[in-house]
């Protein structure tokens, strides 16, 4: 792994890493951040490659952003937490930050799933989303349930991305 590479994921878990922490405290990612973050991995992906590496940076903040937008557009997912996932394409190639949001989303399903478990709502949530099935229609949670509650994502994301880059041949 060059030296290159290394500091741009040393960089990126870095911003993600603060990027938590706003959401736990705040439920807010801050769009400073965000920019900051786009910039800086645009800027390694010129370093690295030219006008070819800024290429495969837009490109791939374009999929991140892409692929969390719907979850954005149905409720399911904060705004924030879409740019967040377009930062991270930011640094990656077009493979990588697929790899990346397909971890994060496993990520999200496994916390979402433990948060459940451990508020012990599994069957009120079972209940919730069968009547769901069966209706053909979204049924908003109670206020008391936790899917009424927000979920900072940004956990998530930056599991998936570690997974995900753990998982590289560490060729950024």
């Amino acid at each position: 792994m060059s030296a290159e590479s290394l500091f741009a994921i040393v960089v990126l878990l870095g911003l993600l890493g603060i990027a938590v922490v706003g959401d736990l405290r705040h439920h807010r990612i801050p769009n400073v951040l965000i920019l900051l973050g786009l910039g800086l991995g645009l800027a390694g992906q010129v370093y690295s490659a030219a006008l070819a590496g800024l290429g495969y940076g837009v490109l791939s903040m374009l999929i991140g952003f892409a692929i969390f937008l719907p979850m954005y557009a149905l409720g399911g997912m904060a705004a924030g937490d879409v740019k967040l996932m377009a930062m991270v394409g930011a640094f990656l190639t077009p493979y990588d930050v697929l790899s990346a949001a397909l971890f994060s989303l496993i990520a999200g399903g496994m916390f979402g799933i433990l948060i459940v478990l451990v508020r012990g709502q599994l069957q009120q949530t079972l209940q919730r989303y069968w009547l769901m099935l069966r209706s053909g229609a979204y049924l908003a949670p109670a206020s008391d349930e936790v899917a009424a509650k927000p979920f900072p994502y940004s956990v998530a994301i930056l599991s998936g991305t570690l997974v995900s880059l753990i998982g590289l041949p560490l060729g950024l």
